[in-house]
């Protein structure tokens, strides 16, 4: 028993209580409001941004759903056109009356596909005379011309379409190879005048 008093009188507990400091209400309150009216923030905020990037998502949708549609009506176009080339022009002059009617139906019909395609914002790349650019021309072959500046489109094979900035249809065309490059002709323009 000795032992066990002489262990209790060497190490005596202390029995301290654990003291929280105090945290005066009006700080607490301030403290909780600053975060929550951060989460409100960062709620309308991320809010604001949904609604931009739904509205961009709506615009693309409604500019371009018809894109998969145009692409087919291109096919159709560019077979009234071929059709239309391939009449002699014998064919629309002397023909009979059965002839010149088909003839112009076929016409009409290949203008306002041209007139509906244009109406949904279809609309035809420029090319010939431009500069070889990858992303809405195909290069086909290649003409050697030391006449004309070398990478410039100098024959339009089948024409390209976009719908707003998006390519439905690279141009298919023939580039200019021998003549001088784009920038050298730059430098060839007298800028003193």
């Amino acid at each position: 028993m000795s032992d066990e008093n002489a262990s209790h009188d060497e190490n005596p507990e202390i029995e301290i209580e654990a003291v929280a400091p105090e945290i005066d209400p009006t700080v607490a309150l301030r403290a909780e409001n600053a975060e929550l009216k951060d989460r409100v923030l960062r709620t309308v905020a991320e809010m604001e941004n949904l609604r931009k990037r739904t509205e961009r998502e709506v615009a693309d949708t409604r500019s371009y759903a018809i894109a998969g549609f145009a692409r087919d009506m291109l096919s159709a176009t560019d077979a009234l056109s071929r059709a239309l080339m391939v009449l002699p022009a014998e064919a629309r002059e002397t023909g009979d009356a059965t002839t010149k009617s088909l003839i112009d139906g076929i016409e009409m019909t290949e203008r306002e596909m041209q007139r509906l395609l244009a109406k949904h914002g279809v609309k035809p790349i420029e090319a010939e005379g431009q500069k070889f650019d990858p992303h809405k021309h195909q290069a086909m072959f290649e003409v050697p011309d030391p006449s004309r500046p070398e990478g410039t489109v100098v024959q339009v094979v089948q024409a390209g379409f976009a719908i707003g900035d998006r390519v439905l249809r690279p141009a298919m065309v023939g580039v200019a190879k021998g003549g001088p490059s784009h920038a050298e002709g730059a430098e060839a323009i007298d800028k003193s005048v």
